[in-house]
């Protein structure tokens, strides 16, 4: 039995949304130079982060990695970085999706978010961000 994806859309956009959101944050003044410190292969990390959204929306099992602990073990991710990053996601959504599919990977990125944001300011051990 297959699981009907969470979101109306495909491997490709989650790619694009992906590739066009890093271009974003590497140009971002508070962003980018987190991200830097971090980000050795953009290729890498992107294809990483497109396989956890494709796990995500199109429930594909490519993606094994524990996103809250990357966060919190950072050193240099605090709560106050979710809302620019959050925002240029949501800019990068609504640039290159569909209104509906948009709008549903928002509310999903906003969740997961809320968790992070949780999780850095607490320093609160955890899985995975729930999904759902």
């Amino acid at each position: 039995m297959t699981v009907p994806p969470r979101l109306p859309v495909t491997p490709q956009q989650i790619d694009e949304v992906v590739r066009v959101f890093y271009a974003a944050v590497r140009r971002h003044e508070v962003l980018g130079p987190i991200f830097a410190r971090h980000v050795t292969d953009w290729l890498a990390h992107e294809e990483r982060i497109a396989a956890f959204w494709r796990n995500a929306i199109l429930y594909e099992r490519g993606y094994d990695g524990n996103p809250t602990q990357v966060h919190r073990s950072a050193g240099d991710v605090a709560p106050e970085h979710f809302e620019p990053w959050l925002m240029l996601f949501d800019a990068t959504l609504a640039r290159t999706l569909p209104r509906e599919a948009a709008q549903g990977w928002s509310a999903l990125a906003h969740r997961i978010g809320a968790g992070l944001r949780i999780a850095v300011r607490t320093g609160a051990a955890g899985g995975p961000p729930i999904l759902r």
